[in-house]
């Protein structure tokens, strides 16, 4: 099952961008043999400044048709990370070619295009920066490959 991180702003350098890319590396190993990966990155702008539905629409093309849509929002669902491998892995075993996860840009995402979303999740009742979403998700994509997987890097 493919996974994609469809997401407003570039990050070209710095902390998060490290980050990202090791949590995503360590990914591919840990969850292509689980039938997790590859992880595609659609970092978008919008560069005429449309606001919301603007982005809405380039969120929307990033992602391949049929993929279950996972919305990154304060107001969706507060999981454990073994309930999130467990969601990924159900997504997995009823036949998902893929998986796209949607985060806004500084002013979130468009009700619109929340409203097209399978699922909606949220790490918790504050608002983070685009950039450490991104960071957040891409550890616990990798964090659920390794509970899959039987892996010690979870710990209860």
């Amino acid at each position: 099952m493919r996974l994609h991180i469809c997401a407003m702003g570039r990050l070209r350098g710095g902390p998060e961008r490290s980050l990202i890319d090791d949590y995503l590396k360590r990914l591919d190993r840990t969850g292509r043999p689980l039938g997790l990966g590859p992880t595609t990155e659609h970092q978008l702008d919008d560069r005429k400044g449309g606001g919301m539905e603007a982005e809405a629409a380039l969120l929307d093309k990033a992602c391949p048709a049929g993929a279950v849509r996972v919305m990154l929002d304060e107001r969706g669902a507060v999981m454990s990370s073994p309930d999130f491998a467990r969601k990924l892995e159900r997504w997995r075993d009823t036949g998902a070619q893929d998986v796209a996860f949607f985060i806004g840009g500084a002013d979130g995402l468009a009700p619109g295009l929340r409203d097209t979303g399978d699922a909606a999740v949220s790490f918790g009742a504050m608002v983070w920066p685009h950039a450490l979403v991104r960071v957040m998700l891409a550890e616990q994509l990798y964090r659920a490959a390794t509970i899959l997987a039987g892996s010690p890097y979870h710990r209860v």
